[in-house]
């Protein structure tokens, strides 16, 4: 198995998923869709399968044994090992101690900015702040409900990490629409592919 496959971002959220209850990979891939939209985003069955193979090869999950349920083939129950255990605990902890610059699609864009003009650039950057409040209001009303039946807190911290990173992300694009619209943002001239080459 590739040594890469203990690099995806899932591995964490697997070996923190088994440090709760010993379970199967089929359940592994459903909860982890229905936990977060990060990991849904990164994650295919297929990928889930290559890490939990990797994670069994570096000896930080093994077999529990099989499990069946009605009609449905049997699957393998995986549980996390002490070297496991240590190995989460040692990601948790170089994660939350060390910023890194994640790279993410929006920053990209947003470093071309100026390609759209400031009415291009006004009417993308509304249509984003629009969807985000959309979604951002459907996650703190599961937030909580979350909350409401009684999950404690510390169980979905990280979803209240991920509404403060979008209302600063909300905040910085309405301060950014106000000074395209109050011409404060300084506009270049921005070459097009049918503007006239100059001359030699």
């Amino acid at each position: 198995m590739p040594r890469r496959a203990l690099d995806n971002p899932i591995v964490l959220a697997v070996l923190g998923l088994l440090l709760e209850q010993p379970t199967h990979p089929y359940r592994m891939h459903a909860e982890l869709r229905s936990r977060s939209d990060s990991h849904a985003a990164a994650m295919n069955r297929g990928s889930l399968y290559n890490v939990v193979a990797a994670l069994a090869e570096a000896g930080w999950i093994s077999e529990q044994g099989q499990q069946r349920a009605g009609n449905r083939p049997e699957r393998t129950v995986y549980e996390l090992t002490e070297a496991g255990r240590r190995e989460l605990l040692r990601r948790l902890d170089s994660q939350i101690r060390n910023p890194e610059r994640e790279f993410s699609r929006f920053l990209g864009a947003v470093s071309y900015l100026g390609a759209l003009g400031p009415d291009g650039a006004e009417a993308a950057l509304t249509e984003r702040t629009e969807r985000l409040r959309q979604r951002t209001a459907a996650d703190e009303e599961r937030l909580a409900k979350a909350l409401d039946s009684g999950v404690p807190r510390l169980h979905v911290i990280e979803a209240e990490y991920a509404l403060s990173l979008a209302r600063a992300e909300i905040a910085w694009i309405d301060a950014t629409i106000n000074e395209i619209r109050t011409g404060s943002l300084s506009w270049l001239a921005v070459p097009t592919a049918s503007a006239e080459s100059p001359k030699q």
